[in-house]
């Protein structure tokens, strides 16, 4: 019998539900559960089949099926937001994108408790991954979205819902689809490209795509989704879901990937607008660099896409890593262990975490002196030597932690469930600072646009004006977007990653992206990534 594909199935530490809170009544919550019985219901029906075709022909009962849900726009609704659930891999969950990214960078160790504290960020941050011990979910957990898409889009034709709603809810799962698309083509390079969901017959006759492929791909359902979304939504009801704006910073930085640099330059200007001013979509830079990172401060001017998180779940460790699993990991698991600081100090009243994702010594070095220093590193060593606060080191320990997600104690939720499962803090997936960078870059570092766009991010922080080159930009980039789980992915694309990452292990032609998970390949017609075999 073989196993049950996990391009198809939900059997990942990640698929969790929370990604556009604000849409979630009670109702919506009910309709969620329903759509996650609705594909466990199909994924073991296809894992049944591959054993013995009988199993086939037994009729379900209690369980939704795929051919009589979709009945009307609420089961599509809900069947939408079960697409948006992927969007938690920012930041939920202990194998979330922002501290492996980091963890892999020259800015970060991966820290934690130990050397085999979670071997798959371990491996990553001294460049001894493999196919065993690379995290399954980082693969199956956007497989699963793109999944949950196909399938719906396979059945939005058929739902009786109004026109043009139906054409938002399909231009935004097209959107999603194709961002999970971009994070698994610049993690793994060689993906399959799977546009309708898997079936019995076929799932195990999956074969990889080129990466031009699954880009041109990416771009097509990024043009398309653009035309029927919304230029702005409503902040009470809709805050999370995806907008015109947001589908077209997406293919801009689509584009600069890809090379594009005139094309990545022309989209990002319709997202940027007049550098320091407000956009068409409403965007503008907030003027406190430190605003960012306030927990209440959701879904403000410089958020473009955003993965939402609350408390409301009441995580516990018995469904961490479940659907109804809400919180936002990375706040745990950036803190230091162990903090407590004696009466009266002046030291930050913060909960204690795991110690991951550590700066570097040569990273507090180039941040020390800048205006965002305060905002992106909690300088424990100097509490310490102070006597103002202590803590225990942990693996890789240099004191250096990442505060833009360190939580304070009156963050910690006073519900059910465990405190260090249930942070509420939201994470950016892309915000103007960031567009606006990528812009520059796509002008060539070159020309009074890209100067203006370089100024803007200085002068919000009260940094003067400096030439604009692409050394500058590359410096900015690592100042303003610390800690954030861009930096690994920009190296590589500047081709900077052997000089930065050499004396890591980082290994040429092989260490730009990870091994295929081990269990992928068995039973599967795909093919280990050079250099993993």
């Amino acid at each position: 019998m073989k196993r049950a594909y996990s391009l198809y199935t939900n059997t990942d530490e990640n698929s969790n539900a929370s990604s556009i809170q604000p849409l979630k009544t009670n109702y919506l919550r009910m309709k969620e559960k329903v759509i996650k019985y609705l594909f466990i219901a199909v994924s073991l029906i296809i894992s049944l089949g591959s054993c013995d075709k009988a199993f086939l022909d037994v009729k379900p009962k209690g369980q939704f099926l795929s051919a009589n849900y979709y009945a009307d726009k609420d089961q599509a609704y809900a069947a939408l937001v079960g697409v948006y659930d992927v969007l938690r891999k920012n930041s939920g969950g202990f194998e979330n994108m922002i501290t492996m990214m980091n963890a892999g960078s020259d800015d970060n160790y991966a820290g934690g408790g130990g050397a085999t504290d979670g071997a798959g960020i371990q491996g990553f941050s001294n460049y001894t991954l493999n196919a065993v011990i690379m995290p399954g979910s980082f693969w199956s957990d956007h497989y699963q979205g793109i999944f949950r898409g196909n399938t719906l889009l396979s059945k939005l034709t058929g739902v009786n819902m109004d026109a043009t709603l139906k054409s938002r809810f399909t231009a935004e799962v097209k959107a999603l689809r194709a961002l999970y698309y971009f994070n698994l083509v610049r993690m793994f390079k060689n993906v399959p490209l799977l546009l309708e969901p898997l079936t019995a017959t076929n799932m195990y006759e999956v074969v990889q795509s080129t990466p031009a492929a699954i880009y041109t791909q990416i771009e097509k359902d990024l043009t398309e989704a653009i035309a029927d979304l919304p230029s702005t939504v409503t902040a009470s009801t809709e805050a999370g879901r995806l907008t015109k704006g947001a589908a077209q910073a997406l293919l801009g930085k689509v584009y600069l990937y890809e090379n594009k640099g005139s094309q990545a330059a022309a989209t990002l200007a319709l997202v940027n607008g007049t550098p320091g001013g407000t956009s068409q979509y409403g965007y503008r830079l907030l003027s406190s660099y430190s605003d960012l990172w306030v927990t209440s401060n959701k879904f403000n001017t410089e958020s473009i896409i955003e993965t939402s998180h609350s408390s409301t779940g009441a995580s516990g460790w018995g469904n961490w890593g479940s659907s109804s699993d809400e919180g936002n990991s990375v706040c745990v698991m950036v803190g230091p262990r162990s903090y407590s600081r004696p009466a009266g100090s002046s030291a930050p009243d913060v909960p204690s975490g795991w110690s991951f994702n550590v700066f570097t010594q040569d990273f507090y070095d180039a941040m020390k002196s800048d205006p965002r220093f305060g905002a992106t590193v909690f300088d424990m060593k100097a509490y310490k030597a102070a006597s103002k606060a202590d803590y225990i080191g942990g693996y890789m320990d240099t004191g250096y932690f990442l505060n833009k997600f360190l939580p304070r104690t009156s963050d910690v939720s006073t519900g059910p469930g465990d405190q260090v499962l249930n942070y509420k803090q939201d994470t950016y997936i892309i915000r103007l600072a960031d567009t606006y960078l990528l812009e520059a870059e796509a002008l060539g570092a070159t020309g009074a646009r890209a100067q203006a766009l370089l100024d803007a991010v200085r002068a919000r922080v009260g940094l003067p004006s400096v030439p604009v080159t692409l050394a500058a930009i590359k410096a900015e980039r690592r100042m303003e977007l610390a800690g954030e789980g861009h930096r690994f992915f920009d190296l590589v694309r500047w081709g900077d990653a052997p000089a930065k990452l050499g004396s890591r292990g980082f290994v040429a032609s092989k260490n730009e992206i990870f091994p295929i998970p081990y269990r992928e390949l068995q039973g599967t017609k795909l093919v280990q990534n050079p250099g993993y075999n």
